[in-house]
């Protein structure tokens, strides 16, 4: 195959996986964003979320992760549900978190589209694949690669699925067929600004970490979440949605067809106020939720609960 019948290649392979989109970017140093992350960090946006200021260079330049990095193919993969589960509730979950750990079931396909990659290609390959567990600027690349622009609420955006998706990275040393970014269609809105309840989005495509409530009740591991916040949570205990649900192109957003991702049964009819460890181990073992541990999701309900 020669790089255009083998871009062609791996976009129908991506999709026949199960991934909704998949673009092909030039590995390189990403110049227009290191400027914007090193003010990021140095306004301390990332809050103690440490592991942000490290890898400087990696985060940027992906030749520094993978030997002779070519190419940066973005994949992804939606998990918009059925039913939101938590439109009408006091307490709420992310819908992200509703089945499994989003890390094992995107890092199982993006190995078999490299397993397909590496059976095109007739010699070996140096390849990894990333599923934001390693210092990769995920949205920028899917943004290069023409999957969306990167929104107000710094979150990914395309036209034709909306924001409810995982991004997923395979770099390698091989040559490819480059897509173009697209524009940022925006415009004047400001719904997802308007819409924070703690005020994290600081400007049109910044976001201080630290104030955000997804960090609050994930990435935060103090003992307990700063007294600022009450009465600002709207509810949410793990993660938050409020700035995709509001923003005009998840109207496009469509239920996915991946088993994994949907609720074990008996999910929506859980007491969260009387959580018990066994309830826990018994919903989230497989799940993201596992990252707070019982005690950090306990911390959080009761938190929200009093707010």
């Amino acid at each position: 195959m020669n790089k255009a019948e083998l871009s062609r290649h791996i976009k129908e392979k991506a999709k026949e996986i199960g991934f909704i989109s998949c673009g092909i970017s030039k590995a390189g140093f990403l110049e227009e964003e290191a400027p914007i992350l090193e003010k990021w960090l140095n306004q301390n946006y990332h809050g103690k979320m440490g592991y942000m200021a490290n890898h400087f260079d990696k985060r940027l330049d992906p030749t520094k992760l993978v030997d002779g990095a070519k190419s940066v193919i973005s994949v992804l993969l939606n998990y918009f549900p059925e039913k939101d589960l938590f439109d009408d509730q006091p307490l709420k979950i992310s819908k992200y978190a509703y089945g499994e750990d989003y890390h094992f079931v995107l890092k199982s396909k993006l190995a078999e589209l490299l397993s397909e990659i590496q059976d095109q290609v007739s010699q070996d390959i140096s390849a990894r694949v990333f599923t934001d567990s390693a210092p990769v600027l995920d949205k920028a690349w899917a943004a290069k690669s023409g999957l969306g622009w990167i929104g107000k609420n710094a979150n990914l955006l395309s036209k034709q699925v909306g924001s409810f998706f995982f991004i997923g990275e395979i770099i390698l040393d091989v040559d490819l067929d480059y897509d173009a970014p697209i524009a940022d269609h925006c415009g004047t809105c400001t719904k997802c600004i308007d819409a924070c309840p703690t005020e994290a989005i600081v400007a049109p495509y910044v976001v201080d970490g630290s104030k955000c409530i997804s960090y609050l009740t994930i990435e935060l591991k103090d003992e307990i979440i700063p007294n600022q916040f009450k009465d600002k949570m709207d509810g949410w205990f793990f993660g938050c949605d409020v700035c995709q649900d509001v923003c005009p192109w998840n109207r496009f957003s469509t239920p996915h067809q991946h088993d994994e991702f949907s609720p074990k049964e008996g999910f929506s009819e859980i007491e969260w106020i009387e959580l018990t460890q066994e309830i826990f181990n018994k919903f989230f073992k497989k799940s993201a939720v596992k990252r707070t541990k019982y005690n950090g999701l306990k911390r959080n309900i009761e938190f929200v609960k009093q707010s």
